[in-house]
């Protein structure tokens, strides 16, 4: 339904509110023919419609600051064992990049949420509970432990297991080797709604996000800072300007996403059994301003969607996004400025 929508949009036949017709939003050639699923944002159609890949990346101290994720269009946070967390870099546009990482280890919930992009899931090895999924083969991957020296490189400016990279080339001689498909399913139709060509998602009705601690993440302290002129969102942590180490460039992004989620241990090892499926509450945030929201699961490998209070569903203005995972009886530890 999505994609009819969007063609529709594109062809310059479907008709918004207040808008009258839409015309096309770029010309008719096919490298510019196309929004992105991640973004929302005009891209050549061999990127956006190339399937991304999901980098788990590390997030300790020693890791920082990470390359290629400045590139992402899509980036998760959620806790793992020890109160660290760990990132996913959703990336559709990498290429070029000769350094992407550095590349860590998987989590069974990390799986579920890269299989909402249809992505090609890329880990250095995985904790034992990820392992059933791995052999029912529920997502294409790429796997460090069987393509260090391939896949993935060591650097000698840290010590392992902080220093696995990859590349755009071994990315795709690795996809090409497994022979995973490089275009999305047929049926899959985009994650996130994205606000019309010519309009802009206010949240007018909520309250003062200039300022977005994550104060549940208490190894790292990431926090959002916004800025009025770009309307985009600075990212900090370990207190400082989170960086891309390639280009230098602080993160930055449009949305931001809590998502609060039941996550109890697994195991006295602290390894998480984070609630994927059933649903719940969460805040969305975007141009300075933070809604109530909840949301929900199709099924353990559909996609997640996110509703305000008046049961719509919530549209992302164009950019990046940033989709935090917080622990229910963490929420509270949120603070808005």
């Amino acid at each position: 339904m999505k994609r009819n929508i969007l063609a529709a949009l594109l062809a310059g036949i479907l008709t918004v509110s207040g808008m009258g017709t839409l015309a096309p939003a770029f010309g008719a050639e096919r490298e510019m023919a196309v929004k992105s699923y991640l973004t929302g944002q005009n891209v050549t159609e061999a990127v956006g419609r190339r399937r991304p890949v999901a980098v788990m990346m590390d997030n300790v101290e020693v890791a920082c600051p990470q390359s290629g994720i400045g590139s992402a269009g899509v980036v998760y946070e959620a806790p793992v064992e020890g109160e660290i967390t760990r990132l996913m870099a959703v990336i559709e546009n990498y290429d070029g990049l000769e350094k992407i990482g550095a590349v860590r280890s998987c989590r069974d919930y990390y799986i579920s949420y890269a299989n909402e992009f249809d992505a090609i899931y890329c880990h250095f090895g995985q904790a034992v509970y990820a392992d059933p999924y791995f052999e029912q083969n529920v997502i294409d991957h790429l796997n460090g432990l069987q393509l260090d020296g391939t896949v993935y490189y060591r650097t000698s400016d840290r010590q392992a297991p902080h220093n696995a990279y990859t590349s755009f080339e071994r990315l795709q001689q690795g996809i090409a080797s497994a022979g995973f498909r490089q275009e999305y399913s047929e049926d899959y139709d985009g994650h996130f709604l994205f606000a019309p060509d010519g309009q802009e998602t206010l949240l007018e009705s909520g309250i003062d996000a200039k300022t977005v601690r994550l104060g549940n993440f208490t190894y790292n302290n990431p926090w959002f800072e916004y800025d009025e002129e770009s309307k985009e969102y600075k990212r900090f942590q370990y207190g400082e300007a989170q960086v891309d180490e390639t280009t230098q460039k602080q993160l930055t992004c449009d949305n931001i996403i809590l998502q609060y989620s039941a996550c109890p241990p697994y195991d006295q090892n602290g390894y998480l059994n984070i609630d994927t499926t059933s649903g719940g509450e969460g805040k969305f945030i975007t141009r300075g301003k933070a809604v109530d929201i909840r949301w929900s699961k199709d099924s353990q490998w559909g996609e997640t969607h996110y509703y305000t209070a008046d049961d719509q569903e919530i549209q992302l203005n164009p950019g990046v996004t940033w989709v935090e995972i917080i622990q229910n009886d963490r929420s509270g530890d949120i603070a808005y400025q």
